[in-house]
C-alpha cells in the first residue's frame, strides 16, 4: 500500500495499474519472474508518469496536433524514453526549442486541410475568413464540439497568433477548444463565439466560419504559407 501511495504521488498511479498486465486486467506482473516483473512495471511506471507530467507541466501545449498523436502513439506502444531528470530536461528544452517550428507545421496542416469548395477558402493564402468541415455535431440534444483533428488545429492556430501577437502561450487545459466547448454546450441556440482573436459561428451541418479578429496577424500567417508553397 505505501508503494502505491509513493507512485501515485509522483503520476505514476497505483499497483492495480502498473502492476496489472496491459489489457488483461486478470494478470498480474508480480506472479512473474522477479527480472521479467520489474522490467514490466517500470515501462509501466514510465508511461504514466510521463503521461501526468505532460499534462501538469504544460508541454502539451508546445505541441501541435502532428507531435502530440506521435507522441501518444509512443507512449502506447512502448516508444518512449525511461523517466530521468536527464530525459525530463532533454524532451522539454527539445519542445521549446523547437516550437516555432512546431507551431508553423500546425498552421500549415490546417490550411492544407480546408476545403475549396467554399470560395471563402482560397488555396493560396488566408483570407480574413477560413471555413472548417467537422467541427461540431448537431444530435437531438443540441450541438457539441467534435474532439478531434479540426479543435486540434484550431488549437495550433491560436497559439501561432498568440506567438506573434507575443502573448503567452495557452496551456493545453486552457486553451480555445476548452472555452468553445464551454460555450457550446452552456449557451445552446446561441451559434456564435468571440474571443480576441476569432468570431466563431457554428452551424448544425457541422461546419463553422472563423474570422479573424486581427487582420495584421493573417498577413503573417500568410508569410508561412507563402514561403510553404514557393
Amino acid at each position: 500500500a505505501e508503494i502505491s501511495v509513493l507512485t501515485e504521488s509522483i503520476g505514476g498511479k497505483t499497483a492495480l495499474d502498473w502492476a496489472m498486465k496491459q489489457d488483461f486486467r486478470c494478470g498480474c506482473w508480480l506472479t512473474e519472474k522477479p527480472e521479467t516483473a520489474m522490467k514490466a512495471i517500470t515501462r509501466n511506471l514510465d508511461r504514466e508518469i510521463w503521461r501526468d507530467l505532460m499534462q501538469r507541466s504544460g508541454m502539451l501545449s508546445l505541441m501541435d496536433a502532428q507531435t502530440r498523436d506521435t507522441w501518444y502513439r509512443s507512449l502506447e506502444y512502448d516508444n518512449f524514453p525511461e523517466i530521468s531528470e536527464e530525459n525530463i530536461l532533454s524532451t522539454f528544452e527539445q519542445l521549446h526549442q523547437n516550437k516555432d517550428e512546431v507551431f508553423e507545421r500546425g498552421v500549415i496542416n490546417l490550411f492544407r486541410g480546408l476545403s475549396w469548395n467554399y470560395k471563402t477558402n482560397c488555396p493560396c493564402k488566408f483570407g480574413n475568413k477560413i471555413i472548417v468541415n467537422n467541427l461540431v455535431r448537431w444530435d437531438r440534444w443540441g450541438l457539441h464540439l467534435i474532439t478531434g483533428q479540426q479543435a486540434d488545429r484550431l488549437a495550433d492556430l491560436e497559439r501561432m497568433l498568440h506567438l506573434f501577437s507575443g502573448k503567452p502561450i495557452p496551456d493545453n487545459r486552457e486553451n480555445i477548444t476548452i472555452h468553445l466547448d464551454d460555450h457550446i454546450r452552456s449557451l445552446q441556440g446561441k451559434e456564435c463565439y468571440e474571443d480576441e482573436m476569432f468570431i466563431i459561428k457554428y452551424f448544425k451541418k457541422g461546419s463553422a466560419h472563423i474570422t479573424f479578429r486581427k487582420p495584421e496577424l493573417v498577413d503573417r500567417l500568410n508569410d508561412i504559407i507563402a514561403r510553404t508553397l514557393s
